[in-house]
C-alpha cells in the first residue's frame, strides 16, 4: 500500500496540472481575461513550496544547477525532487516508487522519502490547489454553470487536495510504533471523509459569495480569528520562537477554515469536536443567511 500512495499522488498531480492548464487556455481562448489572470495568480503561492524544495536540496549539500532551477520555475520541482535531507540526498516521486518496488515498501529510507513527498505536496496543495479550487468552483456556481472545463478542473483540484491530506495522515500513521500500512478500505474512507469535508466548506463559501459578494471575507475572517486564537490557547510547541509561533497559528487558523490537521500528539477527540462545532456554525450561517 505504501508504494501505491506516491503512485496515486503522482497520477492526481498530473491530472490536476493538466486540468489547470486546460482551464487557463479555456479562459484565454474565450477572451475571459479576468478569470484567466486570476487562474494564473493562483499559481504564484505554489512557488513557496518550490523554494522550500530548493532550500532542502541545498541542505543536502548539493548546489542546484540551472536545469534544476528551471524545473522549479516551471513548478515541476515536486516531480524531480521533494523533501528534507534523505539517505541518498535525492527524494523524488520516481525514487519512492523505485525504492518501494525494490524493498516492498518496508525500508526506513522509503518511509523517509514518502514523508518528504507528503509534506511538500500538502504544502503545495494548501497554497496553490485550494485557491484554484475556490476560484473554479465560484466560476461554475456563479458565472458559467455549464462550464465543463472549469468544473472538471475544480473536481480534480478537490480530489487532489483531499488526497494530499489523506497521504499526510497515512504517513503520520506509519510513524507510530508498531503501526503497519492501513488497508485500502481505510484509505478510501479517509478520502471520502476529506472530500466531503472540503466540498461542503467550499460550496458553502462559494454560495455565500454569490449572494453576498465580499461579505464572505467577513465570515471567513471570523472563522479564521476563532481558529487562530483557539490554536494559540492550545500552546502548541511545534515552533519555539514567539513571532514564528504566532505566524504558525495564524496560517494554520486559515487552513482550519477548510480542514482539520492534527499538529499535536495524543488523543485529538476534543480538538476535533471543537473544530467541527465551529465549522458547522460557519457552514450553517453561510448557507442560511
Amino acid at each position: 500500500m505504501r508504494g501505491a500512495v506516491p503512485r496515486l499522488s503522482l497520477t492526481l498531480l498530473a491530472a490536476e496540472s493538466g486540468a489547470r492548464l486546460c482551464a487557463i487556455i479555456h479562459y484565454l481562448v474565450r477572451g475571459q481575461l479576468g478569470w484567466f489572470g486570476l487562474t494564473i495568480a493562483c499559481l504564484v503561492p505554489g512557488y513557496a513550496a518550490q523554494l522550500l524544495s530548493i532550500l532542502w536540496f541545498r541542505a543536502d549539500g548539493h548546489a542546484p544547477g540551472c536545469w534544476l532551477l528551471v524545473l522549479h520555475l516551471l513548478q515541476l520541482g515536486l516531480w524531480k525532487r521533494v523533501g528534507i535531507p534523505c539517505h541518498g540526498g535525492s527524494c523524488r516521486y520516481w525514487d519512492v516508487l523505485r525504492a518501494a518496488a525494490k524493498t516492498g515498501g518496508g525500508a526506513g529510507e522509503v518511509l523517509a522519502q514518502l514523508g518528504d513527498v507528503c509534506v511538500l505536496r500538502l504544502l503545495e496543495a494548501l497554497l496553490q490547489t485550494l485557491p484554484h479550487l475556490l476560484l473554479q468552483a465560484y466560476v461554475v456556481v456563479a458565472v458559467d454553470p455549464a462550464g465543463f472545463i472549469p468544473g472538471v478542473s475544480a473536481g480534480l483540484s478537490l480530489l487532489s487536495l483531499a488526497w494530499a491530506l489523506v497521504s499526510y495522515s497515512h504517513f503520520t500513521f506509519l510513524l507510530k510504533p508498531g503501526h503497519l500500512s492501513p488497508p485500502a478500505a481505510v484509505i478510501l474512507c479517509l478520502l471520502l471523509w476529506r472530500t466531503g469535508m472540503l466540498g461542503t466548506r467550499v460550496l458553502a463559501l462559494v454560495l455565500f459569495a454569490r449572494l453576498y459578494s465580499f461579505w464572505v471575507f467577513a465570515v471567513a475572517g471570523v472563522h479564521w480569528l476563532l481558529m487562530s486564537f483557539w490554536l494559540g490557547a492550545q500552546q502548541t510547541d511545534i515552533v519555539a520562537q514567539p513571532c514564528r509561533w504566532r505566524l504558525f497559528n495564524c496560517l494554520l487558523g486559515a487552513v482550519y477554515i477548510f480542514c482539520y490537521i492534527n499538529v499535536r500528539p495524543g488523543p485529538s477527540k476534543s480538538r476535533v469536536a471543537v473544530f467541527y462545532a465551529v465549522s458547522t456554525w460557519n457552514v450553517l450561517y453561510s448557507t442560511w443567511m
